[in-house]
């Protein structure tokens, strides 16, 4: 595997860096390097789960019982003799029945005009597209999907709502997501899905988890 950049990340922690912006390729080398790093937890006293994003991981350490130094060497000589294989990436894709549009997605409308698009043809994009989870964040199971359609790269809006519903299923730019529990956000809201991405009774609790593929398949309103 690449070597990532590696640096200090306040006292207890480092940052490990792999590109820039929001890119398949580099978020394929990210969700890698957690799985590997997630063992340095296992088999090394002081090391912490690692946190990936996008293009970077944060790896905390305890410096009470390790160091800077010896945190980085451990990672870089475990991601050096890495397997570069994604075997999520390889599963079949996981189908989201999608009721689009009307008071499941208040911003379907909005989107569409936006870009020319009829609202028919705005499903059709989104339906027709492959997402891929990049991570996991803001809350459990809150997965940040790449892969969308440049024909619906969407600002995310001016003013978040206060409360979105869970399984709204939201874009932003050329991310998606669908939220798993009721929140506030402020991504673009254009379908409702009754799928749970998180689940603390299931093993594991994530339906949607880093490196699965996702498709959004349209059904009709209830």
């Amino acid at each position: 595997m690449d070597r990532p950049r590696i640096g200090p990340f306040g006292d207890s922690a480092l940052l490990l860096t792999f590109g820039d912006g929001i890119d398949e390729a580099v978020s394929r080398r990210v969700r890698q390097a957690a799985r590997v790093l997630r063992r340095l937890r296992d088999d090394h006293v002081g090391i912490g789960a690692p946190v990936a994003a996008y293009a970077s991981i944060l790896l905390p350490f305890d410096p009470l019982a390790t160091s800077a130094e010896a945190a980085a060497r451990l990672a870089l000589e475990a991601l050096a003799t890495a397997a570069a294989e994604d075997p999520a990436i390889a599963a079949a894709a996981i189908e989201v029945p999608t009721r689009y549009g009307g008071e499941d997605g208040p911003d379907l409308l909005e989107v569409a005009e936006a870009h020319g698009l009829t609202v028919p043809q705005a499903i059709e994009c989104h339906a027709g597209a492959e997402y891929v989870v990049a991570f996991l964040g803001f809350m459990p199971g809150f997965p940040y999907m790449i892969g969308g359609p440049a024909a619906l790269d969407h600002p995310r809006r001016p003013t978040p709502r206060t409360r979105v519903a869970a399984g709204s299923v939201a874009i932003a730019g050329t991310q998606g997501t669908v939220y798993p529990f009721a929140s506030p956000g402020g991504w673009n809201l254009i379908g409702r899905t009754d799928l749970r991405p998180w689940d603390a009774q299931r093993d594991p609790p994530a339906r949607l988890a880093p490196g699965s593929r996702v498709r959004f398949v349209p059904v009709p309103d209830r």
